[in-house]
């Protein structure tokens, strides 16, 4: 593609993109990021990666994204690093943030059967859990805990130990998965058959699913405080309650046709969506995950997608997922207009702004996303050249009416 070309797609897309989005903003990174998680409504953190330098930022979203009324007497349009961790080992592939009640000093006993700095008081009202994808351990990272801008490692906790006929490494296409829910509490694992709840105040497990199975894992979700699912990339999903010994639920993967495919999963307090390699998107009644209520066949580019690719439910907006990962953009989709026999389906709304705005001959692929927890239909994604986008569309549909 020729330099004129380029501009005037770009032009163009600039255009458009004054009437589909309430508010875009731009933040470049000095290397790509495939972690992304809150850690307040205005603030997140990444995780960049390259083959010699590895960190992890908090940043700082633009102030006048948060500006409802008169944006225009707001200038401040950019993110901003508010603390930064610049020399991490390993590739950060999995990240949860974790929040106790209260600062504890017990990290500083010796007998705690943590590994631990022992130059750094680690406050855990503000941490971020990680994994390197190298091992099951998990990284702490203290946020700021003494009002400065570096994020500290303080502490390490170990992971289920697996059998010893297992590899000891976490599987290839770093499938490690973290997710909290209550204060100090982290769920997390590579496999079916290591996943486990760590308190980790105390280091105790809680819990640990026990499975015959030794499937690499595509996602951690909590339900509620006490009942948790486990996807796996073959499709099966277990549901599991911390309150009691008995076995896990499993609910094999749903049907399908042609070649063997893999599967993500996400689940809000009703539904579970599932979707293929293929672009299979099948929803299930969380009550009844064998069964399907509804089915689709997505407009995503299934020959070609990222290992990692996401659908997520809207946590403020009924009905609403969003999936990346096949491409370089983020596809919306209204899942209340599906039907039980599958069809293809149209997007609600489509963020190109990655692929768009990448250099010609560059093949820019969605790395991650995440919804604002609170509001309905604002979303911050990452791609591989580095770009992160916090974005607000505009239901055109809506508009219409």
């Amino acid at each position: 593609m020729e330099e004129t070309d380029f501009n005037d797609i770009l032009d163009d897309w600039f255009i458009e993109s004054l009437k589909t989005y309430k508010d875009l903003h731009v933040y470049q990174l000095e290397h790509p990021t495939q972690v992304l998680e809150w850690t307040s409504g205005k603030t997140v953190c990444v995780a960049g990666f390259s083959p010699s330098t590895n960190e992890i930022l908090e940043l700082h979203l633009p102030l006048k994204l948060f500006a409802d009324d008169n944006k225009g007497l707001c200038a401040e349009r950019d993110f901003k690093v508010v603390h930064v961790m610049d020399d991490v080992d390993g590739v950060i592939i999995s990240m949860t943030e974790a929040q106790c009640s209260e600062c504890e000093s017990v990290f500083m006993d010796p007998s705690y059967p943590v590994i631990l700095n022992p130059a750094v008081v680690f406050c855990c009202c503000r941490c971020v859990v990680t994994n390197d994808g190298l091992t099951s351990d998990l990284q702490v990272w203290s946020v700021g805990g003494d009002d400065s801008d570096v994020i500290r490692l303080t502490g390490r906790v170990e992971g289920r130990k697996r059998r010893r006929r297992r590899k000891k490494s976490v599987p290839e296409g770093g499938s490690f998965r973290i997710a909290a829910r209550l204060s100090s509490q982290v769920l997390h694992g590579a496999q079916s058959s290591d996943v486990q709840l760590t308190q980790l105040i105390s280091g105790q497990i809680l819990y640990a699913l026990e499975t015959d199975s030794d499937d690499p894992l595509s996602s951690l979700h909590f339900v509620d405080d006490v009942v948790f699912l486990a996807g796996c990339s073959n499709g099966n999903v277990y549901i599991a309650d911390t309150r009691t010994s008995a076995a896990p639920q499993l609910h094999p993967p749903p049907a399908s046709s042609g070649e063997s495919v893999l599967w993500w999963t996400d689940v809000s307090s009703c539904s579970v969506v599932r979707l293929s390699s293929a672009g299979q998107a099948v929803i299930s009644d969380l009550r009844k995950p064998a069964g399907a209520v509804s089915r689709a066949q997505l407009d995503v580019q299934s020959g070609r997608c990222n290992p990692d690719v996401r659908a997520s439910w809207a946590p403020a907006l009924d009905g609403c997922i969003a999936v990346s990962g096949f491409s370089g953009a983020v596809q919306i989709y209204n899942t209340s207009v599906w039907q039980t026999e599958s069809r293809e389906v149209q997007p609600l709304f489509e963020h190109r702004g990655h692929a768009v705005s990448s250099q010609p001959g560059d093949d820019v692929f969605v790395t991650s996303h995440v919804w604002h927890p609170e509001r309905p239909r604002t979303l911050l994604s990452a791609a591989s050249d580095g770009s992160v986008h916090v974005w607000d569309w505009v239901d055109q549909s809506a508009a219409r009416c």
